[in-house]
């Protein structure tokens, strides 16, 4: 009660936010006439002047009114449009490394210029994140007009760029690109074997745009490149075939959860099954030597029970195509893990493509967690605040609609069956069309979308524009004509985020499209005069007529999905409507609602093709929403613990690759690793505290013939009187050294440098590939110590580390192993001692199944060539600046330090070996 008073005195935390605001704003407008009076010239010179004010030690937030006024005054000359206020507003909060919540068509992309210019200003680059292709060079050419005569470079990220273009792109002070490829050419880059091969360069400041849909709905979804296993597929096909031949009774089905599972009627059946068809041979279907079979078996069961053609994934071209449950877009490229798309593949009767292992990965959620500043922009972030806040330290700002909103959100219409609820809306569709109203009607899959077409063209002959992941070529033109009197648009829940729906159609579209180039000015003109007035006289027609009515076919299980599509409707302050229609058999009310719900209505004498209507039905389904998006978040928050766990080994692995590729030589760590190897190795043969005739001396002559090539005398050692363990180590290391002194003066001390750092690059990318496979496996069961009472989070932690520790012991054999025993020819050519990256090495996502609890797993389809044999590269020595002083006691000032350097806490440690060590 206090707290609604205090509200309505002093205003929200948002409204005062805002205001604090406002006083930039007006020292914005102050500067708008000095600012016109300049010429183009001494508009763009205002850029290098803003550079030697940062050099001279101002600061970006100094200089934020100036710079945000240059860029409205180019936008002005270039793009002919005007920052809003409320667009200024969205820009300062961008700068500020926040989320900005604009409604649709509000102008997004125009708030981005500012801050992009703002803190491209530095030069040390700028990306701006959409979610496809389409929308990257649409920005970076649109956009780009205003930097670009601002004098800033621009650059766009694309599928189809070489290493070479990507470079230059990112080299630019501001880079428009996809999540999707940003995110790869990281993982590309950390398994680069030259600094000079890399294209990213440091992960400074980002806008993501759409913000909600890449770091909430992809925050599950990991980048992952692979290579492939050697597991064969053809068990795939021949479980396939028995599981049509179980009944409903031979498993139980939670559809909430997305789960399935055989009941024991079902197991005795499969079992029976696999004898009859060669399958089972020995034992029984739970026995040690058939838990393959009962992984695939589980895996068909998911497939066939839980997973819907046209609904949960399509069929193109011969390969399975997931479909974003959230924005029902074709996801080319993502494939289930754990054999689920395989089994999906057999089920369709497609090729099934091998399981691949990871080479490496990184979900969305710690990728943008690299960046020192983050920003997004989305018109519809206040449901997932908290999230944003606990996952990425970001927070959410509710900015005012430029004009009023006046959209009338009517409340939901509910129906006993899915029949009624579908006349209904073929009802309203025909009355909107009919006055010559734009209609946009949301469903939520391909297979809906297509049903409600064919009854408006069966029943009603209205032809409607369809929008799925079938068209999503199309995407852009259907929804620029989606505001057009009298039309009729289908769309799946995507509903073309990213082009806005204007009331008589998109003129920018229009003149693209169909202006072509090739006219005389005169007709040119002419052309585009006419094309002008008749949008403009269907926009009067389309307001007269109410403006967009937007109609939902059934609630999502996200509210922010919702309103998406009800945004859609009424931006810039034009009229227009929104209705849900739904029914009782609809999948969240189904799942989700209470199955006492229809008897409720029968007895308040509900009749047929009558619906319930009232504001208690909106807010009890808005309260059943709330749930599911609670849940939905604690698995995304579960699934970050876990990949937080993989993140910190990433990051130490990854710092350890790079350092190496900056130090011209790696001899002094070889020369670290050998030494541990021999450590590690005495005390195993020759133990602590054992006796003498203990010792295993004959082992320990076996393993230095195996580690370090040496045929040492230790038997005789052993026979010595009175030797220690700290003798024969000293004697070990010794050996080891004029071994190695040996082979540098036989090749050359440079060519043998060129050989450890290759070998040292590719062997650690290997074992970090055995490492990941490894974790993969580990995450997969771990969630069975929870029946043990332990917590499976703090085990994978556990174990985790454990695997991780193993990992650099095996790293350290293999680069003594390896280096000790190799030979090298005399005078090899430079060209061979040039590392090569894999000739094919395709990118991918992996996108988990979606059940509770339910962890990435590793499959994906992509082919790469096997690694040639080590190539060793001579690097430019290129050295960490250190800071001016380092204070012993505050690591806070020690900089930059490399693990090979003395630890500055004055240990007289190296900084591996103290502050620096792993865990």
């Amino acid at each position: 009660m206090f707290g609604a008073i205090a509200r309505k005195m002093f205003g929200t935390a948002n409204d005062r936010y805002i205001r604090a605001l406002g006083k930039d704003v007006a020292a914005i407008n102050a500067l708008e006439p000095d600012l016109e009076a300049l010429s183009d010239e001494d508009l763009r010179a205002r850029t290098p002047w803003f550079r030697e004010r940062l050099a001279a030690g101002e600061s970006l937030d100094d200089l934020l009114v100036e710079a945000f006024a240059t860029v409205r005054e180019a936008a002005k000359r270039t793009l002919g449009q005007r920052h809003y206020d409320v667009q200024l507003l969205g820009g300062m909060v961008l700068h500020q490394g926040k989320i900005a919540e604009m409604k649709t068509g509000e102008g997004k992309t125009l708030v981005s210029t500012l801050a992009c210019y703002l803190n491209a200003l530095p030069g040390r680059g700028v990306h701006v994140v959409t979610v496809n292709d389409y929308l990257a060079r649409r920005d970076a050419d649109w956009m780009g007009q205003i930097h670009r005569f601002l004098g800033l470079s621009v650059g766009c990220i694309v599928h189809s760029l070489s290493d070479a273009e990507r470079r230059a792109q990112y080299a630019c002070d501001i880079t428009y690109g996809t999540n999707n490829e940003l995110g790869f050419d990281y993982l590309r880059d950390n398994m680069k074997f030259r600094l000079e091969e890399m294209v990213q360069r440091d992960h400074v400041y980002g806008i993501v745009d759409e913000v909600d849909s890449i770091l909430i709905d992809e925050a599950r979804t990991p980048l992952i490149i692979s290579g492939p296993s050697d597991e064969t597929t053809d068990l795939y096909g021949k479980v396939n075939v028995l599981i049509p031949r179980l009944t409903e009774d031979h498993y139980e089905k939670d559809e909430k959860h997305r789960a399935v599972t055989l009941s024991e009627e079902g197991m005795e059946a499969l079992e029976g099954l696999m004898r009859d068809h060669g399958l089972i041979q020995t034992g029984g279907l739970y026995d040690i030597q058939n838990v393959s079979l009962v992984h695939h078996a589980n895996q068909a069961l998911r497939a066939h029970t839980l997973f819907t053609r046209d609904v949960d994934y399509m069929v193109r071209d011969g390969r399975i195509i997931i479909i974003d449950e959230f924005t029902g877009r074709a996801m080319e490229g993502r494939r289930y893990g754990d054999g689920l798309h395989q089994a999906l593949e057999a089920k369709e009767g497609v090729t099934v493509q091998n399981e691949n292992q990871t080479l490496a990965s990184i979900t969305f959620q710690n990728y943008f967690r690299l960046y020192d500043k983050l920003a997004g922009m989305t018109g519809t972030a206040m449901t997932e605040a908290g999230e944003f806040a606990e996952i990425y330290g970001l927070q959410v700002v509710d900015l005012p609609t430029h004009r009023p909103m006046i959209r009338d959100d009517r409340d939901d219409q509910v129906f006993r069956s899915t029949r009624e609820k579908d006349e209904a809306i073929v009802d309203l569709i025909v009355e909107c069309h009919t006055a010559g109203q734009p209609v946009l009607v949301g469903t939520v899959s391909i297979e809906k979308s297509e049903m409600l077409a064919r009854l408006l063209a069966t029943q009603k002959g209205i032809k409607p524009a369809v929008l799925n992941a079938r068209q999503h070529e199309k995407e852009a033109f259907i929804i620029a004509e989606a505001g057009v009197p009298g039309s009729v648009t289908i769309a799946t829940n995507m509903a073309g985020r990213g082009t806005d729906i204007q009331l008589g159609g998109n003129l920018d579209m229009r003149l693209r499209h169909e202006v072509p180039e090739d006219l005389s000015d005169d007709d040119r003109q002419a052309r585009i005069a006419a094309i002008t007035a008749e949008v403009e006289a269907r926009k009067r027609q389309a307001l007269d007529a109410g403006g967009l009515f937007v109609i939902g076919t059934e609630r999502h299980e996200s509210r922010r999905i919702d309103n998406q599509l009800r945004g859609r409707s009424g931006r810039q302050g034009d009229p227009g409507c929104s209705q849900f229609f739904l029914s009782l058999e609809d999948d969240l009310m189904r799942i989700f609602g209470t199955d006492r719900m229809d008897g409720v209505l029968r007895r308040l004498g509900l009749e047929e093709g009558e619906a319930i209507v009232h504001p208690w039905i909106n807010k009890a389904l808005e309260k059943a929403q709330q749930k599911v998006e609670a849940r939905n978040f604690d698995i995304r928050k579960n699934l970050l613990r876990f990949d937080d766990v993989m993140n910190d080994q990433r990051k130490v692995v990854y710092e350890q690759r790079r350092e190496l590729m900056t130090t011209a030589e790696v001899v002094e760590t070889v020369a670290d690793m050998r030494r541990e190897v021999v450590e590690a190795l005495v005390p195993r043969h020759m133990p602590p505290k054992a006796m003498p005739e203990q010792w295993d001396m004959v082992g320990l002559r076996e393993a230095c013939q195996r580690l370090l090539a040496l045929d040492l005398p230790c038997e005789a050692w052993g026979r010595e009187e009175g030797i220690a363990e700290a003798e024969v180590e000293h004697r070990i290391l010794e050996a080891a050294e004029d071994h190695m002194a040996r082979k540098a003066a036989n090749y050359g001390p440079e060519t043998l440098r060129l050989i450890e750092k290759s070998l040292l690059l590719q062997i650690l990318d290997q074992t970090w590939k055995e490492h990941l496979l490894q974790l993969d496996h580990l995450r997969q069961g771990i969630s069975l110590r929870a029946y043990g009472q332990r917590d499976p989070l703090n085990e994978y932690k556990s174990e985790a580390f454990e695997l991780f520790e193993a990992m650099l012991d095996t790293l350290r054999e293999r680069v003594t192993q390896i280096l000790s025993h190799v030979e090298v020819r005399a005078n090899p050519e430079p060209d061979l001692l040039v590392p090569r990256a894999p000739t094919r090495m395709e990118a991918h996502h992996d996108t988990p199944p979606p059940q509770v609890g339910m962890g990435a797993g590793a499959g994906a389809a992509a082919d790469e060539a096997a690694r040639p044999a080590a190539r060793p590269v001579a690097t430019a020595t290129v050295r960490h600046a250190q800071p001016e002083a380092r204070d012993a006691a505050d690591p806070a000032t020690w900089g930059k330090v490399g693990r090979n350097e003395p630890c500055p806490c004055g240990s007289g440690k190296k900084f591996k070996h103290c502050h620096g060590k792993v865990g």
